[in-house]
């Protein structure tokens, strides 16, 4: 690989991390897909950092249950499906062009769907 590329995967794995820890401390911004992008790319760039996310007591369990089992933590679920709720909510009381309204909600319904469908991790 060349240098450009490393350089360019280390830097989407570092954007990850940095919004992932951001995510723990502010509501409705996610952690686990960011983390899951920056294991993603450090793997590519640095395994070194991609092992240590993976081994991290706060990011680690759930990059693991999703890479082994494309599994997502009960916990977990309930709070995207919480998050989502609000999120349709605010969109609901916000939004004043119908056809947008319906579509962000219909499409948060869907993706909510999906997250609460997933397997939970057998650990």
């Amino acid at each position: 690989m060349s240098e450009l590329k490393r350089l360019v995967y280390l830097a989407i794995a570092g954007v990850g991390f940095v919004l992932g820890v951001v995510g723990v401390f502010v509501p409705l911004m996610p952690t686990t897909c960011f983390m899951l992008l920056a294991v993603w790319a450090a793997t590519r760039s640095s395994p070194r950092l991609a092992g240590w996310i993976r081994a991290h007591p706060r990011f680690g369990p759930a990059v693991l249950a999703w890479e082994g089992e494309r599994a997502i933590p009960r916990h977990a679920k309930r709070l995207a499906a919480a998050m989502l709720a609000l999120s349709m909510l605010v969109l609901a009381l916000t939004v004043s062009l119908l056809w947008l309204k319906l579509a962000l909600i219909a499409g948060l319904a869907l993706l909510g769907a999906w997250i609460v469908t997933r397997p939970e991790p057998a650990v």
